[in-house]
């Protein structure tokens, strides 16, 4: 910071507190102006111990009861004549320009 721009600053402590009520000195806005400036160097940015802890791959069970209705529903859409695709086994079943999602809700909290 040059001596400017303290001197500045230390004019803006002084017109604050006059307009607060409460007029400062110079030595006490000189002392104020020191204490934001060494409180604006002292920032200490630390680092976390070690590498960043890499995510794991989440492993998700397959679901018989799933894959036997999708592969009823791609099967059954197919005998009634349309082009069915099973998009992901225990989850989505594709026909034309449409698509079926397959979702297991959870038993409700007693």
């Amino acid at each position: 910071m040059t001596t400017a721009q303290f001197e500045k600053l230390v004019n803006q402590i002084m017109e604050d507190a006059e307009k607060d009520g409460e007029p400062v000195t110079r030595e006490e806005a000189l002392e104020m102006a020191r204490m934001e400036v060494n409180a604006n160097k002292d920032r200490r940015y630390e680092k976390a111990d070690g590498a960043i802890k890499e995510k794991k791959k989440r492993t998700v069970k397959k679901d018989p009861e799933k894959i036997k209705i999708i592969s009823d529903l791609a099967e059954w859409l197919t005998s009634k004549g349309y082009d069915a695709n099973i998009t992901n086994d225990t989850r989505e079943v594709t026909f034309g320009n449409f698509s079926l999602t397959l979702i297991k809700h959870r038993p409700p909290k007693k």
